[in-house]
Parts: structure tokens; sequence; C-alpha cells
């Protein structure tokens, strides 16, 4: 297995190679071709981040969204001469870390 270890390391670079026991899958290895890749899967496995999406998505189901189409109404200041508004944002609160 050493001495093939580099041929899957570069074969993992364009696929995933699934790793066998007696016949029976065990793992995976997971190659990247450049340092972004490995960061990008690192955020997509990221439980964190999912959870944050998954957030997301029930808080656009619910209709807490903003269209894209709005967006450019929601971020503009106000148009009013003299006066400058500064857009409002709402802080998210941070759930207690688990630490």
């Amino acid at each position: 297995m050493t001495s093939s270890l580099p041929r899957f390391l570069r074969e993992a670079a364009s696929e995933q190679i699934v790793i066998t026991r007696h016949g029976r899958p065990t793992g995976i290895l997971v190659g990247f071709s450049n340092e972004d890749d490995w960061l990008e899967y690192r955020l997509e496995h990221d439980p964190r981040f999912l959870e944050r999406i998954a957030r997301a998505r029930a808080s656009i189901q619910a209709g807490r969204g903003v269209r894209s189409e709005d967006l450019d109404a929601v971020l503009e200041p106000a148009k009013t001469p003299g006066k400058s508004r500064q857009p409002t944002t709402r802080r998210a609160r941070r759930a207690p870390s688990k630490r």
C-alpha cells in the first residue's frame, strides 16, 4: 500500500477513491487540485455552515426573505435632499457556545 500511496493521491485529485477492507467499503480518499477546492470541501461539510443554510432556507420559506429583484430598493439610501439615511441592519443573536 505504501508504495501505491503517491499514485492514489494523484488519482484522488480527479476522482474519489473508495478504500475497502476485505472487499467492504471502509473509507474514501478525496483529493484536491488546489487550496480553494480544499476550503470549499471543508465549508460544504461544516455542520455549523449546513445549519446556517437550513435556517436561511426555513426563513425564506416562512416569507422572511428579500427577493433579489428588491435588493436595490432595500440597499439604496433615501433620496431626500439634505438627509442621509444609514441602512438599518439587524444583528443576529449568537447562540451560546457549547465549549
